[in-house]
């Protein structure tokens, strides 16, 4: 029996192109792993399979759910899903969140231009005209942002935008600018006034407690006053608002006041007072009418026009306390321009 015959020295090379004898045993080992490699192949490839079949049914189980859902939603829900143009529009609107940005845009307008004013008193530039005469153009387009705001606003709600405390404090915003610029044609303390506050406003409204979300109209307010009686009633705080901050600025020149400029101060005060009157007696008109429209709403809602409740009582406590304020010129005691932008500032806390 022939021997299998093994390399004597180290550095012998053995010819792998040359047939090698295997044992059995071997062979038989490496034909097992063989089968089992092509086994384990296979069972991954129908496990592959599977995984495909099955990805497949569940995008075809979720596209079926879809369009089932769609159809359900488009036969029993159409009045209440809102259209495709509706959706872009919130998408647009929550993009570039209009009035928070303007809650700075305002302040950095109103503030630049009250300064610059009141540097003006002092000192007449032409530099400083041309700079006031932009900053007005600034806050008129950034009025005009907040207009279409209001009306993104409105188009994408289906209601008026003074629903709740949010949408209340973004109108009282747009209706103190409104007021300053329908007022301050010839007065620029009055625009660079109303912008800053308005900033305020805004800035008030963006607070944690405040929820900017577009909510569905609460049933209650589902009526055709809130268009009417929400809207005049809290326009009203416009004038009022305005009255404030004119009162503030009218004192603060009264500090200013010094003899070299004591003409061009009284000039300045007796300006903003008339304006401020005539804001006050806007926003009483205003407040009284909307008490009065609230009435007929509570008889349309609640069956009866007065119930002294608390919004109605202090309600009616703001109306007399503005008809004071506006008929203190009626009073010979009572006449001073600092009483009445004083009594314009004290009287805002009613509000």
């Amino acid at each position: 029996m022939a021997k299998r015959k093994t390399p004597k020295q180290k550095d012998e090379v053995i010819d792998l192109t040359k047939p090698q004898n295997i044992e059995k045993e071997e062979l038989e080992s490496l034909q097992q792993l063989i089968k089992s490699l092509d086994m384990a192949h296979l069972e991954l490839g129908v496990i592959e399979h599977k995984k495909h079949l099955i990805c497949h049914d569940i995008m075809t189980i979720n596209k079926f759910v879809e369009e089932t859902k769609k159809g359900f939603q488009k036969k029993y829900g159409s009045q209440v899903i809102p259209i495709p143009q509706k959706i872009e529009a919130e998408i647009l609107y929550n993009k570039f969140d209009i009035f928070k940005s303007l809650f700075s845009w305002y302040m950095y307008a109103g503030a630049l231009m009250f300064v610059m004013l009141i540097v003006q008193i002092f000192n007449d530039k032409r530099w400083i005209r041309v700079a006031v005469g932009l900053m007005k153009y600034v806050i008129v387009g950034l009025f005009l942002a907040q207009t279409a705001g209001l009306i993104a606003r409105w188009y994408i709600s289906g209601h008026a935008p003074w629903s709740d405390a949010y949408e209340s404090m973004i109108y009282v915003a747009w209706a103190t600018v409104a007021m300053g610029l329908a007022f301050g044609r010839k007065s620029d303390l009055t625009i660079a006034s109303t912008a800053f506050v308005s900033s305020m406003i805004l800035m008030i409204a963006h607070w944690n407690w405040m929820d900017p979300e577009i909510a569905n109209l609460q049933p209650v307010l589902d009526s055709y006053w809130l268009m009417i009686h929400v809207a005049v009633i809290v326009g009203s705080y416009g004038p009022f608002t305005l009255g404030m901050i004119l009162g503030v600025v009218s004192l603060l020149l009264i500090l200013l006041t010094r003899s070299s400029n004591k003409e061009k101060m009284k000039l300045h005060l007796s300006e903003l007072t008339v304006v401020n009157e005539l804001a006050l007696t806007v926003g009483l008109i205003m407040l009284t009418i909307g008490n009065f429209l609230g009435g007929m709403w509570a008889n349309e809602s609640w069956g009866r026009y007065w119930g002294w409740d608390p919004k109605e009582t202090w309600a009616l406590i703001s109306i007399m306390i503005y008809a004071f304020v506006v008929h203190m010129r009626l009073i010979p005691g009572l006449r001073s321009k600092w009483l009445f932008n004083l009594a314009s500032i004290v009287a805002f806390a009613s509000i």
